[in-house]
């Protein structure tokens, strides 16, 4: 007897959800509070979900047709008075826009967390122009690099950026130059130590092939800060010349 009454409670119980959850859903499972663009579908949960399967995405796309996304508000209007960098929606490799979005200001009973833009799901046409979203730097390095952000840094993060200069070649004394100085074209996977007057090929050619050393392209690979031969040039070019 004591079983049949606890399986009884129970069903009882489930029962008493399932009505609370048609009849109030909204504080029963709603993860939040519609977002002030959203909010004339808060009486509408069907609006955007499937009964019993969540959010779907067709149903975001009858209101925000992707072709229109970052161009024109979703009754038609033309985004004109703002600068809106947001038409890389177009290059997106998937339509599902709870990848990114939730029309929610709240995550389910306190839980989880709220989904985030991935970079992964740009199409690679698009992955490397990072200025259709992000505005570049204004410092003084990130002038002379130009757009090419792929050089430094990767779409997992801004920081840390891979690039350490003190690292390969200090840019001391004379060598703070500006770097167009070095890297010609903005081109910074290349650097020529010519762009000095004082570094003429012909000559810097003929006092190396002296000491034995026939490949001058990479000066750096010998000359590291600019201080003459600290980095082991003597031994390099007798390696050069077995």
């Amino acid at each position: 007897m004591t079983r049949t009454w606890i399986l009884a409670l129970i069903a009882a119980g489930l029962v008493s959800v399932g009505v609370f959850v048609f009849l109030i859903p909204h504080p029963m499972v709603s993860p939040g509070k519609l977002t002030q663009a959203h909010a004339e579908l808060t009486a509408d949960c069907f609006a955007c979900h499937k009964p019993f399967r969540g959010a779907d995405p067709e149903r975001c796309i009858g209101c925000h047709a992707i072709k229109d996304i970052g161009l024109r508000t979703t009754k038609g209007v033309a985004l004109t008075a703002t600068p809106l960098k947001l038409a890389f929606h177009q290059h997106l490799s998937t339509s599902d826009c709870t990848t990114c979005h939730t029309v929610h200001q709240g995550a389910l009973f306190g839980l989880g967390s709220r989904p985030e833009f991935s970079h992964a799901a740009l199409a690679p046409s698009i992955k490397t122009q990072c200025a259709t979203c992000h505005t570049a730097p204004t410092t003084a390095l990130h002038r002379d690099v130009g757009t090419n952000c792929g050089q430094c840094h990767a779409p997992s993060g801004w920081k840390p950026a891979t690039f350490d200069h003190a690292r390969f070649f200090p840019l001391t004394g004379d060598h703070a130059a500006p770097c167009a100085t070095c890297h010609l074209d903005g081109n910074f996977t290349r650097n020529t130590c010519y762009g000095c007057h004082e570094h003429q090929p012909d000559k810097i050619k003929a006092k190396h092939q002296r000491e034995g050393i026939g490949n001058i392209e990479n000066c750096v690979r010998c000359h590291r800060s600019g201080r003459g031969e600290d980095n082991g040039h003597e031994s390099r070019g007798r390696r050069e010349r077995d």
